[in-house]
């Protein structure tokens, strides 16, 4: 009868071990025991195992750990974003590698370090760029005309499942607002491009204020979007155009390498520049152009093969970093 039992009991801690490997609460909680030698899990690993994991942990952690980057701002490039840092939690992962199942690899276990300066602790300055240690890149398709182009684009964005950053011309906006609407169901960005495309650096303090809390406001009513970031238009803005979208709560964001499609181009040659030009942190300047319609597939691909991702303005210039290709 004891016999019985034991064996009754043997099989439940078995099962529940067995689901544990596999479904949340039970696989939280053993992930939260200390490794004793008293636990079934972890005490029948052979000594020389259980040195061999932790030593293979350890020394991958080593390579994978990195400091954080403080944000800073560069003579030539302004505000540069901070980027996190990354610490992987050794014990966390052992535990957790343990209970995978057989030939599932390690389980990583890792946290971001914030760097000490973000962008918010660098006051008003203009951004061109992301930081260069995060290896991702942003699409900015500023949107005033071309409409034609739109949902062509916003096809090829859909296969190549890319998200982009939308800057808007407000007056376009107000004329345009299903269009608009469609950019936004499709999950791209959506932010402000002033009113009426003025050159910024030429208005009143009042003008200026007006053009970019008009799209603003737009922004919210017709598609719920809290702004967030301001592209002024032409690029033409002096610090007073900052400051403005500062107490307006917008960063003033401008590009780092700009496709100049306006011109007619050939899509070619748009694809070369900026697969051979792309980094790290790159933010490029595109509008719904022929040019760029046509060139827009190759360099989402030519930007890929450089082994960078492609992300909204917000993703590029946040500190979040992005896990390592060895990290779960």
């Amino acid at each position: 009868m004891k016999t019985e039992k034991a064996a009754l009991v043997l099989a439940c801690i078995a099962v529940v071990i067995g689901l544990g490997s596999t479904y949340g609460p039970v696989k939280e909680m053993l992930a939260e025991l200390k490794p004793q030698d008293g636990l079934a899990v972890w005490s029948n690993i052979p000594k020389e195992r259980d040195q061999e994991l932790r030593s293979l942990i350890e020394s991958k952690a080593a390579k994978l750990n990195a400091a954080p980057v403080d944000a800073a701002v560069d003579r030539v490039w302004k505000a540069i974003p901070g980027y996190n840092g990354l610490e992987v939690d050794v014990e966390a992962t052992y535990r957790n590698t343990l209970l995978q199942g057989p030939g599932e690899g390690l389980k990583w276990v890792y946290r971001q370090i914030p760097p000490k300066v973000s962008l918010n602790d660098l006051g008003a300055h203009p951004i061109y760029r992301g930081n260069p240690a995060k290896p991702m890149v942003s699409l900015m398709i500023n949107v005033a005309w071309g409409n034609q182009f739109i949902i062509p684009m916003l096809n090829i964005l859909d296969e190549e499942k890319v998200k982009v950053t939308f800057f808007l011309d407000g007056s376009w906006l107000s004329h345009n607002r299903e269009l608009a609407a469609e950019m936004l169901k499709r999950g791209h960005e959506m932010e402000n491009h002033a009113y009426t495309h003025p050159n910024m650096s030429t208005l009143s303090r009042a003008r200026a204020t007006a053009e970019i809390e008009k799209t603003k406001s737009l922004l919210k009513e017709s598609l719920g979007v809290t702004n967030t970031w301001f592209a002024p238009p032409s690029g033409d803005f002096d610090q007073e155009t900052v400051d403005i979208a500062a107490s307006l709560g917008l960063k003033t964001v401008l590009w780092t390498l700009d496709t100049v499609d306006w011109r007619n181009p050939s899509p070619e040659s748009v694809v070369a520049k900026i697969s051979s030009q792309s980094e790290p942190g790159t933010l490029i300047l595109m509008h719904p152009t022929a040019s760029s319609s046509k060139a827009l597939r190759g360099m989402i691909r030519g930007i890929k093969a450089k082994g960078l991702q492609l992300g909204t303005v917000s993703e590029t210039l946040s500190a979040e970093r992005l896990a390592p290709s060895e990290v779960e």
